[in-house]
Protein backbone atom coordinates (compact mmCIF):
# COMPACT_ATOMS: atom_id res chain seq x y z
CA UNK A 1 0.00 0.00 0.00
CA UNK A 2 2.80 2.44 0.86
CA UNK A 3 4.42 1.76 -2.52
CA UNK A 4 1.11 2.40 -4.28
CA UNK A 5 0.73 5.72 -2.47
CA UNK A 6 4.35 6.60 -3.31
CA UNK A 7 3.47 6.24 -7.01
CA UNK A 8 -0.04 7.71 -7.05
CA UNK A 9 1.06 10.55 -9.37
CA UNK A 10 2.56 8.01 -11.80
CA UNK A 11 6.10 8.78 -10.71
CA UNK A 12 8.64 6.54 -9.03
CA UNK A 13 8.85 6.84 -5.28
CA UNK A 14 10.01 5.22 -2.07
CA UNK A 15 8.31 3.36 0.74
CA UNK A 16 9.93 4.00 4.08
CA UNK A 17 9.91 1.34 6.78
CA UNK A 18 9.75 2.18 10.47
CA UNK A 19 9.53 0.34 13.74
CA UNK A 20 7.42 1.68 16.56
CA UNK A 21 7.63 0.51 20.15
CA UNK A 22 4.05 1.24 21.22
CA UNK A 23 4.46 -0.16 24.74
CA UNK A 24 2.83 2.32 27.11
CA UNK A 25 1.57 4.60 24.35
CA UNK A 26 -2.06 5.71 24.58
CA UNK A 27 -4.17 4.74 21.55
CA UNK A 28 -7.43 6.38 20.50
CA UNK A 29 -9.14 3.67 18.45
CA UNK A 30 -11.91 5.30 16.42
CA UNK A 31 -12.77 1.87 14.98
CA UNK A 32 -14.21 0.62 18.29
CA UNK A 33 -17.07 1.71 20.56
CA UNK A 34 -17.85 4.10 22.03
CA UNK A 35 -16.57 5.90 18.92
CA UNK A 36 -18.38 5.99 15.61
CA UNK A 37 -17.66 7.06 12.06
CA UNK A 38 -18.94 10.49 13.10
CA UNK A 39 -15.93 10.89 15.40
CA UNK A 40 -13.64 9.99 12.48
CA UNK A 41 -15.47 12.48 10.23
CA UNK A 42 -15.01 15.19 12.87
CA UNK A 43 -11.27 14.52 12.96
CA UNK A 44 -11.11 14.59 9.18
CA UNK A 45 -13.06 17.85 9.06
CA UNK A 46 -10.63 19.40 11.54
CA UNK A 47 -7.53 18.38 9.60
CA UNK A 48 -8.32 18.36 5.88
CA UNK A 49 -9.62 21.07 3.60
CA UNK A 50 -13.14 20.68 2.35
CA UNK A 51 -14.44 22.95 -0.41
CA UNK A 52 -18.02 22.94 0.83
CA UNK A 53 -20.50 24.31 -1.68
CA UNK A 54 -23.35 25.59 0.51
CA UNK A 55 -23.99 27.17 3.89
CA UNK A 56 -25.88 24.17 5.26
CA UNK A 57 -22.82 21.97 4.63
CA UNK A 58 -20.64 24.55 6.39
CA UNK A 59 -23.02 24.51 9.37
CA UNK A 60 -23.01 20.70 9.32
CA UNK A 61 -19.20 20.71 9.37
CA UNK A 62 -19.19 23.02 12.38
CA UNK A 63 -21.85 20.94 14.19
CA UNK A 64 -20.01 17.65 13.61
CA UNK A 65 -16.74 19.12 14.84
CA UNK A 66 -18.47 20.62 17.87
CA UNK A 67 -20.41 17.49 18.86
CA UNK A 68 -18.20 14.62 17.67
CA UNK A 69 -14.58 15.80 17.84
CA UNK A 70 -12.37 13.95 20.27
CA UNK A 71 -9.63 15.76 22.19
CA UNK A 72 -6.38 14.19 20.99
CA UNK A 73 -4.39 15.70 23.86
CA UNK A 74 -4.29 12.56 26.04
CA UNK A 75 -3.34 10.26 23.13
CA UNK A 76 -0.15 9.29 21.37
CA UNK A 77 -1.68 7.35 18.45
CA UNK A 78 -5.01 7.41 16.60
CA UNK A 79 -6.42 4.48 14.63
CA UNK A 80 -9.16 5.16 12.09
CA UNK A 81 -10.22 4.78 8.49
CA UNK A 82 -7.64 5.75 5.93
CA UNK A 83 -7.94 9.38 4.92
CA UNK A 84 -7.17 8.82 1.25
CA UNK A 85 -8.89 10.54 -1.66
CA UNK A 86 -11.64 7.92 -2.01
CA UNK A 87 -12.63 8.04 1.64
CA UNK A 88 -12.30 11.80 1.58
CA UNK A 89 -14.85 12.06 -1.25
CA UNK A 90 -17.31 9.87 0.71
CA UNK A 91 -16.94 12.15 3.72
CA UNK A 92 -17.53 15.23 1.57
CA UNK A 93 -20.66 13.67 0.03
CA UNK A 94 -21.93 12.98 3.56
CA UNK A 95 -21.30 16.52 4.83
CA UNK A 96 -22.99 17.97 1.73
CA UNK A 97 -26.08 15.73 2.30
CA UNK A 98 -25.44 13.60 -0.77
CA UNK A 99 -24.92 10.43 1.25
CA UNK A 100 -26.70 9.37 4.45
CA UNK A 101 -24.91 7.95 7.48
CA UNK A 102 -25.73 4.27 6.93
CA UNK A 103 -24.52 4.39 3.34
CA UNK A 104 -21.40 6.31 4.37
CA UNK A 105 -20.67 3.50 6.79
CA UNK A 106 -21.01 0.98 3.93
CA UNK A 107 -18.84 3.10 1.63
CA UNK A 108 -15.99 3.17 4.14
CA UNK A 109 -15.83 -0.62 4.02
CA UNK A 110 -15.61 -0.86 0.23
CA UNK A 111 -12.55 -1.82 -1.73
CA UNK A 112 -10.65 -2.98 1.35
CA UNK A 113 -8.91 0.37 1.48
CA UNK A 114 -8.04 -0.21 5.11
CA UNK A 115 -7.20 1.68 8.24
CA UNK A 116 -4.34 3.87 9.28
CA UNK A 117 -2.56 4.72 12.48
CA UNK A 118 -1.45 8.30 12.99
CA UNK A 119 1.19 9.41 15.47
CA UNK A 120 -0.06 12.53 17.27
CA UNK A 121 2.37 13.07 20.12
CA UNK A 122 6.05 13.85 20.43
CA UNK A 123 6.25 10.82 22.70
CA UNK A 124 5.09 8.56 19.84
CA UNK A 125 7.47 10.16 17.35
CA UNK A 126 10.34 9.64 19.79
CA UNK A 127 9.61 5.89 19.62
CA UNK A 128 9.69 5.79 15.83
CA UNK A 129 12.86 4.29 14.35
CA UNK A 130 13.68 4.48 10.64
CA UNK A 131 14.54 0.99 9.37
CA UNK A 132 15.05 1.66 5.69
CA UNK A 133 13.48 2.54 2.37
CA UNK A 134 12.60 0.55 -0.70
CA UNK A 135 12.17 1.99 -4.17
CA UNK A 136 8.70 1.84 -5.70
CA UNK A 137 8.54 1.74 -9.49
CA UNK A 138 5.58 3.61 -10.95
CA UNK A 139 5.43 1.04 -13.76
CA UNK A 140 4.49 -1.58 -11.15
CA UNK A 141 2.70 0.32 -8.39
CA UNK A 142 0.79 3.05 -10.21
CA UNK A 143 -1.44 0.49 -12.01
CA UNK A 144 -2.11 -1.18 -8.65
CA UNK A 145 -3.00 2.18 -7.11
CA UNK A 146 -5.38 2.93 -9.98
CA UNK A 147 -6.95 -0.52 -9.81
CA UNK A 148 -7.68 -0.26 -6.08
CA UNK A 149 -8.96 3.30 -6.39
CA UNK A 150 -11.17 2.46 -9.38
CA UNK A 151 -12.51 -0.65 -7.64
CA UNK A 152 -13.47 1.38 -4.56
CA UNK A 153 -15.06 4.17 -6.62
CA UNK A 154 -16.96 1.67 -8.81
CA UNK A 155 -18.25 -0.16 -5.74
CA UNK A 156 -19.30 3.20 -4.31
CA UNK A 157 -21.18 4.17 -7.47
CA UNK A 158 -22.82 0.77 -7.94
CA UNK A 159 -23.40 -0.47 -4.40
CA UNK A 160 -23.80 2.70 -2.38
CA UNK A 161 -24.90 5.65 -4.49
CA UNK A 162 -27.63 3.56 -6.14
CA UNK A 163 -29.00 2.27 -2.86
CA UNK A 164 -32.36 3.83 -2.09
CA UNK A 165 -32.61 3.04 1.61
CA UNK A 166 -32.96 6.68 2.61
CA UNK A 167 -36.17 6.33 4.59
CA UNK A 168 -34.50 4.75 7.63
CA UNK A 169 -31.20 6.59 7.33
CA UNK A 170 -29.84 9.90 8.69
CA UNK A 171 -28.50 12.70 6.54
CA UNK A 172 -25.91 15.11 7.91
CA UNK A 173 -28.30 18.08 7.99
CA UNK A 174 -30.83 15.95 9.86
CA UNK A 175 -28.12 15.00 12.38
CA UNK A 176 -27.50 18.70 12.95
CA UNK A 177 -31.16 19.82 13.00
CA UNK A 178 -32.18 17.00 15.37
CA UNK A 179 -29.06 17.46 17.54
CA UNK A 180 -28.04 13.81 17.18
CA UNK A 181 -25.08 12.52 19.18
CA UNK A 182 -23.08 9.26 19.39
CA UNK A 183 -25.55 7.75 21.85
CA UNK A 184 -28.58 8.23 19.60
CA UNK A 185 -30.09 4.75 19.01
CA UNK A 186 -30.48 5.52 15.28
CA UNK A 187 -26.71 6.07 14.97
CA UNK A 188 -25.96 2.79 16.73
CA UNK A 189 -28.52 0.93 14.57
CA UNK A 190 -27.21 2.35 11.30
CA UNK A 191 -23.57 1.75 12.14
CA UNK A 192 -24.06 -1.81 13.37
CA UNK A 193 -25.72 -2.88 10.11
Amino acid sequence: MAKEWACKRNTDGFANAYELDDEGLRMLDLMKPPYTVLNWIALLLQNRRFALRNTVAIDVRDYIIDKFAVDLGPYDLVRGYRADDSYFSYAQDFVENGLPLGLLNRALRLGKLGQQVVLVSERAFDRLVFVGAEPAAASEYYPRFLENDIRARDAYRHDVRRAKSYADDLFAAQIMFEEVDNDDPRVRRLLSA
